[in-house]
């Protein structure tokens, strides 16, 4: 008596296969199509793929973190966007860097932005702002003043046209940039 082998591997039983015709017998008229794989028999909506196309990008940042950082001047206002910035989202605490003294302001700001991030990205996304202070953070400077429109220059020996008015604008504005030099400004 031998006993079989109960670990490793185990030796099929040769098995009786039906033969196949040779291939010189069958018709070339009724052969049958080269099947195609499966993937392309199948079809499926977009909406199924998405989640594997998705699922990487998703593992390392969420949805949620991908929203509040491309919504934050929407979401805090543009006063605050202005001298903080989201840095991480990570579970449900948000890291903020901040300019100046705003690091110590934020903690009591924070109740209202949770608030307000909750409310745009869902419940439960941030429970904690952690604030971190950056010094390479500055704010950014304020829009320059727009200067005002100087008045076209006459061309009086050229014809109607959209030409004349581009170049009676243009005119205006090196009239007034000289001028502008000629009073030292």
């Amino acid at each position: 008596m031998t006993k079989e082998p109960t670990r490793g591997k185990r030796k099929k039983a040769a098995t009786p296969t039906a033969q196949k015709p040779a291939p010189a017998a069958r018709s070339t008229a009724a052969a049958p199509k080269a099947e195609a794989p499966n993937r392309a028999r199948r079809l499926c909506s977009l909406g199924a793929l998405m989640p594997a196309v998705t699922r990487p990008t998703f593992r390392r940042q969420s949805p949620a973190a991908v929203q509040v950082m491309l919504d934050w001047a929407d979401i805090v206002g543009p006063e605050l966007a202005r001298v903080t910035v989201p840095r991480r989202l990570s579970g449900g605490t948000l890291t903020v860097a901040c300019a100046g003294p705003v690091a110590t302001e934020l903690p009591y700001l924070a109740p209202g932005l949770i608030a307000r991030i909750n409310g745009v990205c869902g419940t439960g996304v941030v429970s904690r702002i952690k604030p971190l202070q950056d010094l390479a953070l500055r704010p950014a400077p304020p829009p320059p003043r727009p200067r005002p429109v100087p008045a076209p220059v006459e061309i009086g020996d050229m014809p109607e046209g959209p030409l004349r008015d581009s170049l009676s604008r243009l005119g205006g504005w090196i009239g007034q940039r000289g001028a502008s030099r000629r009073r030292g400004g």
